[in-house]
């Protein structure tokens, strides 16, 4: 089995029957017995404003090896985020790329025994069985390929096992929900030979920050299935095209895919965009105001964010109640954009509260066998079916 620290309340748990367990109890032993697998964290980028040693306990951001092991956390995919505004540079985002893979293999390289790359569901399981949080590494922006699809071999080669289309802003492969150009009205030509070149080699298709045009022609044209990494239900945010609308969850559920919830604030109710935005500027005028620079800054910075959680768990655990009820709890992953957005709900604001989460399902009634589902099986029954395809394909 696994873990480090969380450990009297393991240790008092241990002799006991899941039935004589108390909630928080049986959550805490949920999220050490389970494989949890976040679909997004923004480590890499995060590590290129703020370098800090996340094999080692931080005091800025929401990831880090200690806080990951009191969660439970097994497989945080790391981001491999290309600004919008480097679209069009071939070199600098392919370059940017590859600095930031470099960065994730230099983590594990430093602590072997507690962090190692991973590159198939198989990497995952076994990292588990020995203790070893899986960093497994999603593309997010396929801005490089979209300069040189080519590149798609060189970054499976490296270990890019997701690919999100695009970001904030229309590029050569699909139009972005974030943009209001609709360049190509969905997909581009080059994004849809993409899509079936990320289908051949074995990359899931991340159909996140895409417009609901680009969604509906990569659930079209995949021949495996697709998911949506680190977004959330609409319902909640009526109007805004970056989270997902029902309509896309069941195409997305009738592919076999799934949608791995959000827990940034701005993705759970559209009144929390404004609060966030407010918060942040209060938080940045501060700094100013106290001529605060460098590591002082982003100490502070650090500080007054935890300070003012926007949100609460209970808006997390709304969602994946939509999305059951919709289409059941066979198409629900976690994917919560920690370290790439600001707000974060009460109950949520790091990787140590997993348990937290499942406590919270749990009393909702779900099942253990769902909660497992949601905390990492579903992801990883996705990517072994895109294995199987990419393999079919070889043969």
């Amino acid at each position: 089995m696994k873990k480090l620290p969380v450990l009297l309340l393991l240790a008092m748990s241990a002799c006991q029957s899941p039935a004589d367990q108390s909630p928080a109890e049986r959550a805490l032993s949920l999220a050490q017995e389970t494989i949890i697998v976040d679909g997004h964290i923004d480590v890499p980028y995060r590590m290129t404003v703020w370098e800090e040693d996340v094999t080692e306990s931080t005091y800025g951001g929401d990831f880090d090896y200690p806080r990951a092991r009191e969660g439970g956390l097994d497989a945080p995919f790391m981001s491999i985020y290309i600004p919008p505004d480097l679209q069009g540079q071939p070199e600098k985002t392919s370059a940017l790329a590859d600095s930031l893979i470099d960065l994730v293999e230099a983590i594990a390289e430093r602590a072997p025994d507690r962090y190692a790359v991973a590159t198939t569901v198989d990497d995952v399981r076994a990292n588990h069985a020995r203790g070893v949080i899986s960093l497994p590494m999603g593309m997010e922006n396929g801005a490089p390929i979209a300069g040189n699809p080519d590149l798609l071999g060189h970054f499976f080669d490296r270990g890019i096992r997701y690919v999100t289309l695009t970001h904030g802003k229309d590029n050569g492969l699909s139009d972005s929900s974030y943009d209001t150009t609709a360049t190509w009205g969905g997909l581009s030509p080059l994004g849809k030979d993409v899509v079936g070149r990320m289908n051949r080699l074995g990359i899931m298709v991340d159909i996140s920050h895409l417009s609901d045009l680009a969604a509906t022609d990569v659930l079209e044209i995949s021949t495996a299935p697709v998911i949506a990494s680190h977004s959330s239900v609409r319902a909640f945010t009526p109007g805004w095209e970056r989270n997902m609308s029902d309509e896309l969850i069941q195409a997305l559920a009738a592919k076999g895919g799934l949608i791995m919830i959000n827990y940034g604030s701005s993705f759970l109710r559209t009144e929390y965009q404004a609060q966030g935005a407010s918060v942040q500027e209060a938080i940045e005028t501060r700094i100013t105001e106290q001529g605060l620079e460098g590591e002082e800054a982003h100490r502070a910075r650090a500080d007054l964010r935890r300070a003012a959680p926007i949100g609460t768990l209970g808006d997390v655990v709304a969602h994946i109640n939509h999305v059951r009820d919709l289409v059941g709890t066979a198409h629900i992953g976690l994917g919560s954009d920690y370290d790439g957005v600001f707000g974060l709900p009460a109950g949520l604001q790091d990787v140590s509260t997993y348990p937290a989460l499942i406590q919270a399902l749990l009393e909702e009634g779900y099942s253990e066998e769902a909660v497992r589902n949601i905390l990492g099986e579903n992801l990883l029954r996705v990517w072994s079916e895109v294995e199987r395809v990419a393999s079919e394909n070889a043969g």
